[in-house]
This record gives structure tokens, C-alpha cells and sequence, in this order.
């Protein structure tokens, strides 16, 4: 009997991890030329994503489209933003404690040769995600603002500058705003490469950030900080990252969303903690892809990106059931 038990105990400790299903996986956009960097927040029961519409990956002007649905299903356009000379790109939602959706996206300027000019951050609001007002610049030129997340009434995320045509090295700074548009320098980070950053907040009001790295060996890192966040702690999760996304679930469990590097470029979900960052699923996907939205909605983790696995560059909504 005690031979049978130390078996079924070691049974159950050597059985598979649940795996993570995914419940569906669609198309929901491809009138562009080229449909690429989403993000998806919901609001008043609505649900948003945007993204950029152009003819290429980069260097020509590109437009920012807002789609919106009530059930996931079903989309429709609500919003296509343009600036005449300038490529709007990467796009961001959020809401703030007010209630007002937020459209935030960066804006480069390139010659008639195709040649970086300058760029710089703005953003837009508005009450429905269909009237919004005309964009404002935040931040400082050449300091890329590239996702906000709200906490405690204030609007907190990572500039970079340097890369996407600019010269210099890359590095990161630590901004926030109670209004969105009045943004203050809170912290440089010093770190070389730092690129594209998401911060979110833990359940002690920690501040957490998954940043892409460009320079070294290139591995994504996590970071971690308290008040005034002025004082960090970094660890390398080893592998790259590219359009980084992730969120902090209701039971303090994180879950990221970024492009996987390998033989091939693929689109893929990540379990995270503060130091450590393992691959969970990877969607149908390939070739220019990545930049997820996320959205924590009735126990379901909704997730948009952009593939060309089919092709053409398009819009893919997801919903998973983790484990």
C-alpha cells in the first residue's frame, strides 16, 4: 500500500501543467494595405481596437484606425486619424479615472528620401471612440512615450529614445501625468537598449516593467520598484522580446503577450513574475507580427495582434482560458 501511494504521489507531480486553450481565433481586420501594431481596451461594455493602417512596415505616413464592437464579434470602423507628412504609428489605448478613452501613438516625420527627420509622441481623447479631439504633443521631441497605464489617478509609462530611424542610443525614461497630457520626468533609467516598455502595477502597488532591449545580448527584462520608483531591480528573462504587453491578473498572477524569437517570428503568450518569464502558447503566426492588446475580461484573456502568416498583413483577436 505505501509503494502504491509513493507511486500515485509521484504520478501527480510528474503529470503536464495544464495548458492554456485557446477558445477562438479570428481575423477581424485586413482593409489596409498593411494592418499592424494593435492595441484593445474595453469601455462602457464596448469593445476597442487600433491599430495602424499603411503600405509598409515603416517609412511612409501612416494612419491610425479605431474599430469598435459590442460583442467581439462584429466590427466596425469608428475612427481613421491621419496628420498630412507625419507616420503615425503604434498606437495605444487607455481610459482615464474620468471616463475618456485615451488615443496615444508616436509621429515620425521622413524626407522625400525616405530619411529620419524627427519624431514625437501625442495624444488624443475621446468620450465614444468615434469624435476625438485634435492631438497634443506630450513628452519631449525625440522621447518616444510608448504605452501609458493609470494608477491612482495618474498616467505612468516609459519614453525611449533612439532606434526607428533616429541616431543616438537607445534609453528609457520614467514619466507620468495626472492628465494625460502634462507629462513629468520622474526617473532616467541609464540602461543601454531599452526600447518598447509596458508598466503595470502589482497588488502592493509596485511598479512593474517588461521592456525590449536592443543592445548587448538583447534579452527582455522585468523591472521592479516602489515610491518615488526612482530605484530599480532588473532581471534578463533570456530570450527577446518585441511589442511587449502584459498584464496583472485579479489573483496577482501575470500573464505577457510579446513577439517570439526563434527560426521563425511568431506571436505567443508568456507566464511572468518579477524575475522570471516562461513561454506558455504561441497563435498562428508569422513573418511582421506581434503587438498585442490585452484585455482581462469574465475569467477570459482577450488578446489582438497583427500577423502576415496569411499573407497579407491583418488584425487577429483571440480569446484564452488559462490554466
Amino acid at each position: 500500500m505505501k509503494l502504491l501511494s509513493a507511486a500515485l504521489v509521484l504520478a501527480a507531480w510528474t503529470l503536464p501543467a495544464p495548458a492554456a486553450e485557446v477558445l477562438s481565433n479570428r481575423k477581424i481586420w485586413d482593409q489596409g494595405a498593411h494592418n499592424a501594431f494593435t492595441d484593445l481596451v474595453r469601455h462602457n461594455g464596448r469593445w476597442y481596437c487600433t491599430f495602424r493602417e499603411g503600405t509598409a512596415h515603416a517609412r511612409e505616413n501612416g494612419r491610425i484606425r479605431v474599430i469598435e464592437s459590442a460583442d467581439g464579434e462584429r466590427w466596425t470602423s469608428t475612427a481613421l486619424i491621419e496628420e498630412g507628412g507625419i507616420d503615425l504609428r503604434d498606437p495605444k489605448l487607455s481610459v482615464t479615472p474620468g471616463g475618456e478613452l485615451v488615443l496615444l501613438a508616436g509621429g515620425t516625420t521622413w524626407d522625400r528620401d525616405g530619411k529620419y527627420v524627427k519624431k514625437r509622441t501625442r495624444v488624443s481623447f475621446s468620450k465614444d471612440g468615434r469624435v476625438w479631439k485634435p492631438f497634443q504633443p506630450v513628452a519631449r521631441d525625440e522621447h518616444w512615450l510608448w504605452r501609458v497605464t493609470w494608477h491612482e489617478g495618474k498616467a505612468w509609462g516609459v519614453a525611449y529614445m533612439g532606434g526607428g530611424g533616429s541616431s543616438g542610443p537607445r534609453d528609457g525614461f520614467l514619466y507620468s501625468s495626472s492628465d494625460g497630457v502634462r507629462f513629468e520626468l520622474v526617473h532616467r533609467f541609464g540602461l543601454e537598449g531599452m526600447s518598447e516598455s509596458t508598466i503595470r502595477f502589482g497588488p502592493g502597488g509596485e511598479m512593474i516593467v517588461l521592456a525590449r532591449f536592443e543592445a548587448g545580448d538583447r534579452s527582455g527584462r522585468i523591472g521592479v520598484s516602489r515610491p518615488p520608483y526612482t530605484e530599480w531591480q532588473w532581471h534578463k528573462i533570456g530570450e527577446r522580446v518585441g511589442g511587449p504587453n502584459f498584464l496583472v491578473l485579479p489573483d496577482g498572477g501575470m500573464v505577457a503577450g510579446t513577439r517570439f524569437y526563434g527560426d521563425k517570428a511568431t506571436t505567443g503568450v508568456a507566464r511572468m513574475t518579477p524575475a522570471s518569464y516562461t513561454r506558455l502558447l504561441e497563435f498562428p503566426s508569422g513573418g511582421d507580427t506581434s503587438y498585442p492588446g490585452m484585455v482581462w475580461h469574465e475569467g477570459l484573456l482577450w488578446f489582438s495582434y497583427y500577423s502576415s502568416h496569411e499573407g497579407k498583413t491583418s488584425i487577429y483577436l483571440a480569446k484564452i482560458k488559462l490554466p
